[in-house]
């Protein structure tokens, strides 16, 4: 099995030491197990067993994160639910603006395990090991290959701002003229709820649909308008805490900002 381009000894021997278990280093490097096991062992690495055996290594986290609601623990929820990746033990966040994954590990009291691109993958990314965050949101219904299915979670409506910011932040597509806006799910169910939200909140609205290469529905969901958008960042950037939003989706929601009146 050929080894990913841009993948070094260091760089294995930096994942390994991070906790990140086998499978996951698998998928990153290329290599099979065996292979990376033959790399730590040339550089005289010490093993550990339970991540031999596919375990993530424990890190400091607080796993009560996901149990009780706050500003940030909605932003976060958005951020992963449409640009995250959830496995049996670990949780993997993926951006290109490494802040935003700092702010993440911050608000987690996480180990800040970031990963820089590499190979053909172009973001960064932080990996958090944990069963019971894990398993706190399957009460969601967040679970592993969340993508076509995903439903849009029970927010309370103090913290729906911020969990809209946090999808946005993680799948959303601002222009650079301010006009247009919107948030691409494979989820039907996801994308009519993000749509009623937006209804509720009095923007210019629509949900379009394409087909994948696979024949599967992509749902697009719309915000257009030079006075929407502005109303539209007006709501979601409230609360914010340490900066914790994409600067270029903010800056360019509020292109038109000083031609809407205030509501």
């Amino acid at each position: 099995m050929p080894r990913k381009p841009g993948i070094t000894d260091e760089y294995i021997i930096r994942m390994y030491k991070s906790g990140l278990p086998y499978k996951k280093m698998v998928q990153i490097t290329g290599l099979s197990d065996r292979a990376i096991r033959n790399v730590l062992y040339k550089h005289n690495i010490e093993m550990n067993r339970e991540q031999s055996s596919g375990q993530p290594r424990k890190h400091k986290v607080n796993e009560n994160f996901f149990k009780s609601w706050s500003h940030e623990m909605a932003w976060v929820l958005g951020l992963l639910i449409t640009d995250g990746t959830i496995s049996q033990n670990s949780i993997v966040f993926s951006q290109k603006d490494t802040k935003i994954l700092r702010l993440i590990a911050k608000f987690m009291n996480a180990d800040e395990t970031i990963y820089e691109p590499t190979g053909s993958r172009t973001t960064s990314i932080l990996v958090i090991n944990s069963k019971t965050i894990v398993k706190d949101l399957e009460s969601f219904g967040i679970f592993a290959n969340k993508s076509l299915n995903v439903p849009f979670p029970e927010v309370p409506n103090e913290y729906l701002p911020s969990f809209v910011r946090g999808i946005i932040d993680g799948d959303g597509w601002v222009q650079k003229t301010g006009y247009v806006m919107n948030v691409t799910t494979g989820s039907k169910q996801f994308a009519e709820k993000l749509l009623e939200i937006f209804k509720s909140w009095q923007l210019r609205c629509e949900i379009t649909i394409e087909k994948t290469k696979n024949n599967k529905p992509i749902y697009r969901v719309w915000v257009k308008g030079k006075n929407d958008l502005p109303k539209l960042a007006k709501i979601i950037y409230t609360n914010i805490v340490n900066d914790n939003y994409v600067d270029y989706k903010r800056l360019r929601m509020q292109v038109h900002s000083n031609q809407i009146k205030n509501t």
